[in-house]
């Protein structure tokens, strides 16, 4: 059975049988299928409507004050300007906005606008007062260091060589890693010794930082707890071990309670990362609503363009970003048909092509990560592409920690995404000195080469040492860490 289609919108998923989609609780999160470049993409808003958007102009104060200024003068509110982007995030209940805001004498400092989303504002103007935090994370479904009590059960850690990487070290506490996704547990007994409070947030309020203490916990998926157990469920005789159990981590909670990504929360979520010195972050989703955005449609393109700002902000201070692929066993190198988008209203099958990203994993600067199987084969819902995948990673039925205290099984490339953050974790660790382009070519070369099926599979294109279903190998957490 293959996901769904929202699956890798949180791209993950199988809760113990069941494929789901890195989604958040009911809705199952996926790299939903792009919608065509020449296709119309969202219609405008009707009036009364509240919409969010981005306003893009150049990476300078003046500039952004001057968008601010126009933003204003066309009826609408600034929720969240980002200098260093050249980004302002707005809302308006005008369907003229677009168009407004660059009428004005401020207008000629617009670079491009575009709404964020099809459906109306659900978590309502700016300022509005956010839902109060859960007390604790949703319980769901259900020498030689010491072996935890479930560590035998992670034939994920014995394929990318976590374990005998164990034996040199277990990461440092100096590290942090970002876990941007539905929110961590952090009450749980594998998760609290490694957590980071002071740097968690809630994103998910029109893309305004929260940091109310809990707010960054779950409300309606357990998809980020299981992310951040892989990487880094704490060696403390309970439990499972992650794949760097001596690192750090700090939830930066993107989806809303629906499962939803917009692009202003995974752009305050780079930024924060950015921000408080973040060395690598995990995203195993895609952002929403469209799997694929198109840069010949205004407001995909200014999506587009402000998503790209961000991760290239992110990585300049410091933070390596590493994605997941997506569960919709598309080839990312050759697209041509999107079904599944917009899906927060109606979605629209479109013409697509290559202009058109997945993002942010398509995104210059964020690593890209296919999913295997313990068997080491490409699993069958992850996407593919060559030169789209960078490396491999095990993600079908990985054992990690979910919230109430417990364990689960879920598959997806948003489990395979981890594995891989958990290594980076570890070479910045044994390596501090790294930039975040080093961590990645490490990653890179260190991977053990994965040749195509021996059954002939026309769409794994390439060679041995670089293909499109396993990129440049299945990553290897032993290299990574042996020569230091």
């Amino acid at each position: 059975m293959s996901p769904s289609s929202r699956t890798r919108r949180l791209s993950a998923g199988l809760a113990v049988a069941a494929l789901a989609f890195a989604g958040a609780g009911s809705v199952t999160a996926a790299h939903a299928v792009p919608l065509s470049p020449s296709a119309s993409a969202a219609s405008a808003a009707e009036p009364g409507i509240l919409m969010n958007y981005v306003v893009n102009t150049k990476p300078v104060p003046i500039h952004v004050d001057r968008a601010e200024a126009a933003i204003k003068a066309a009826g609408g509110t600034v929720v969240k300007s980002y200098d260093d982007l050249g980004v302002v995030i707005a809302q308006s209940t005008s369907s003229t906005f677009r168009t407004d805001v660059r009428l004005g004498k401020n207008g000629k400092s617009i670079q491009s606008v575009g709404a964020t989303r099809t459906a109306a504002v659900k978590e309502g103007p700016v300022g509005a007062a956010a839902k109060p935090a859960a007390a604790k994370g949703l319980a769901a479904n259900e020498s030689t260091p010491a072996l935890d009590p479930r560590e035998g059960e992670q034939w994920d850690m014995v394929q990318i060589k976590a374990d005998q990487a164990h034996l040199q070290t277990d990461g440092s506490k100096k590290v942090l890693v970002g876990v941007n996704d539905s929110g961590v547990d952090d009450t749980h007994p594998d998760l609290a010794p490694n957590f980071d409070a002071a740097n968690s947030v809630n994103c998910n309020n029109n893309g305004v930082p929260d940091t109310t203490p809990g707010g960054w916990r779950p409300t309606t998926s357990d998809h980020g707890t299981h992310v951040a157990g892989t990487i880094a469920a704490a060696r403390n005789g309970v439990g499972i071990v992650g794949v760097a159990p001596g690192v750090r981590i700090a939830s930066v909670k993107v989806v809303n309670d629906d499962g939803f990504i917009y692009p202003e929360y995974a752009i305050c979520g780079f930024v924060w990362a950015a921000e408080h010195k973040m060395d690598v972050t995990n995203h195993s989703y895609f952002i929403d609503p469209w799997e694929f955005w198109c840069d010949d449609n205004a407001d995909q393109g200014a999506v587009q363009e402000s998503v790209r700002r961000a991760v290239a902000f992110a990585t300049k201070k410091g933070v390596l970003s590493v994605a997941a692929a997506g569960n919709s066993n598309y080839d990312l190198a050759n697209k041509t048909t999107d079904t599944g988008s917009p899906n927060d209203t109606t979605p629209v099958t479109r013409t697509i092509n290559n202009d058109c990203l997945d993002i942010p994993t398509e995104l210059p600067g964020v690593l890209t990560v296919a999913s295997t199987t313990q068997t080491k084969e490409r699993s069958g819902f992850s996407n593919f592409g060559l030169n789209k995948i960078d490396v491999a990673a095990p993600g079908s039925r990985i054992l990690s920690t979910i919230p109430g205290g417990k364990y689960g099984l879920k598959s997806g490339t948003s489990m395979a995404s981890p594995h891989v953050a958990g290594v980076a974790a570890l070479i910045k660790s044994s390596r501090p000195w790294l930039k975040p382009a080093e961590i990645e070519q490490a990653l890179r070369v260190d991977a053990d080469d994965q040749a195509c099926p021996a059954v002939v599979d026309a769409r794994c294109t390439g060679t041995t040492a670089n293909n499109a279903f396993f990129g440049e190998g299945l990553v290897d957490a032993l290299d990574g860490v042996k020569r230091w």
